[in-house]
């Protein structure tokens, strides 16, 4: 037999926004029948994606905790940063090659989906052409967001407009004038900068902040009735309002 007939896959499954009965079918029945579960982390905590699977691991399971080296402690346009963290995914593969060598397959949880900013697609490109990889799409946080308003996002011709809260504050304020809809994250720590930028776009009546959507923390708000500091798994929308019948 080839390496390639009796290797592992390594699946990259999304679990969607944070609550189990919004995963998909096959999310859930890859879970179950799991022999080794990996998931990031922030090092000390249990890790939200591994909390979201709460119960559905089954019991002798190996579980692969990846811990990040960094998350906020310094800023990410720090060379060190990058360098700190192309490291970490490149042990991260290693150990996923070997098991997957080994003839097992490996479940990445990932939170949302998993080609939407999320960790997994730098495992991702390390892992092609090495070991079989599949990814199961997964729900994403915003799309939980703009439903937990009650509001539809886009209607028509809108143009929808996806940032990141990290981006410098001039940016921010021309991507968010230019636009018909928008979708902010990694608010966290950007918050006071984003506000800004959204008030010199004349726009900052429209927001909406949602946190932890489809949670049980579930909370939204006009932008404008939010206080000083939100948690990280916060979003910032504005809706379209263009063609409709």
């Amino acid at each position: 037999m080839t390496q390639a007939s009796t290797q592992g896959t390594v699946y990259g499954v999304g679990l969607g926004p944070g609550s189990q009965d919004l995963m998909s079918v096959r999310a859930d029945r890859l879970i179950r029948g799991a022999t080794h579960i990996a998931y990031f982390r922030k090092k000390g905590r249990k890790g939200h994606a591994r909390s979201i699977v709460e119960g559905l691991i089954a019991p002798g399971a190996i579980e692969l905790p990846m811990e990040y080296p960094v998350t906020t402690e310094i800023p990410f346009e720090d060379p060190q940063y990058n360098a700190l963290l192309s490291e970490f995914y490149s042990r991260c593969v290693t150990q996923l090659i070997e098991i997957a060598n080994a003839g097992c397959n490996v479940v990445v949880l990932c939170e949302g989906d998993p080609f939407f900013y999320g960790s997994f697609m730098h495992l991702y490109t390390r892992l092609l052409n090495q070991v079989p990889v599949s990814v199961v799409p997964g729900i994403t946080g915003m799309s939980a967001a703009w439903t937990a308003t009650g509001q539809p996002i886009t209607w028509g011709d809108d143009i929808l407009t996806v940032l990141m809260g990290t981006l410098p504050e001039e940016m921010l304020a021309q991507h968010i004038a230019d636009t018909d809809a928008l979708v902010v994250m990694k608010i966290g720590r950007n918050l006071k900068k984003l506000r800004r930028a959204l008030k010199q776009a004349g726009r900052e009546d429209q927001a909406w902040l949602i946190e932890y959507a489809a949670m049980e923390q579930q909370r939204v708000l006009p932008l404008v009735e939010v206080g000083e500091s939100v948690p990280y798994f916060s979003i910032v929308l504005i809706h379209g309002n263009g063609r409709r019948p």
